[in-house]
């Protein structure tokens, strides 16, 4: 273990946790696939999808507290539906966190590569776009609402995302919420998410202590310099930012599996 090694994951870490709070996701969408190929490609020792989905868990409950925070200050949290979708998916990311750990790494590459892909094609579905930002006018399909959270939450847990990246495209297309609120939203239910799916992770036993700390770090720093900024751009800019990277991993994850 040394300097190089460290600064490699940091700044993974980094450009995962700023962009995540800029796009209101966990950041696992992003860190999951660098975890796993850029340090073997790097000449480093490789994670294995276990250890990478557990050291996911722990830096995207941090990325997101700190997005959520600089959010919360906005207006923009709708706290009805944090409190429906966040305890729904929080159940199901403990569930489907603590039974991935007895799965093989092929089937936990495979369960990601199929939640990416669905969130790629809805990100790409027609939203009525109107970007209201006063969450009193906001209302959703609750019901709804909560079970599509605990499927999420569930299939989530297994790769150690609290499914934000999922989350996201289905706020936005099924339940037809404007998109800063969304963004802003989407934090604060990634972060109840990540404390089911973070604790499945340590009941589990595949936590590594250096690369999940220098992701926390990473995320203490990153996520809130994205949030801000994302405060100041155009909904639409986001909300392709956020398509072209699900489409790029979506890409790369289902490569590494078919060849």
């Amino acid at each position: 273990m040394d300097l190089s090694w460290i600064l490699t994951i940091f700044a993974m870490g980094f450009l995962g946790s700023f962009i995540s709070g800029m796009v209101g996701i966990g950041g696992s969408i992003i860190n999951y696939p660098m975890l796993l190929f850029i340090p073997p490609l790097l000449g480093f020792a490789a994670f294995s999808a276990q250890e990478v989905s557990a050291i996911s868990a722990v830096q995207v409950f941090f990325a997101s507290l700190m997005g959520m925070l600089v959010f919360r200050k906005g207006g923009l949290l709708h706290k009805q539906l944090v409190a429906y979708m966040g305890i729904s998916i929080m159940i199901g990311s403990f569930f489907g966190s603590f039974i991935s750990n007895s799965l093989p790494s092929a089937v936990i590459n495979m369960v990601y590569a199929v939640l990416a892909l669905i969130a790629a094609v809805m990100m790409f579905l027609p939203k009525k776009g109107r970007d209201v930002q006063d969450t009193s006018q906001v209302t959703f399909n609750k019901p709804l609402a909560v079970i599509l959270a605990l499927i999420i939450g569930t299939v989530a847990g297994i790769v150690g995302a609290a499914g934000a990246f999922i989350t996201v495209p289905v706020m936005l297309v099924v339940l037809k919420i404007p998109t800063r609120i969304t963004i802003a939203s989407s934090l604060a239910i990634t972060f109840i998410s990540s404390i089911g799916s973070t604790t499945g992770k340590l009941m589990g036993g595949h936590m590594l202590l250096i690369p999940s700390i220098v992701l926390v770090v990473a995320s203490l720093i990153a996520s809130p310099l994205g949030a801000k900024l994302s405060k100041q751009m155009n909904t639409k800019i986001l909300q392709w930012i956020l398509a072209v990277l699900i489409t790029a991993t979506v890409i790369k994850i289902w490569i590494s599996i078919l060849f």
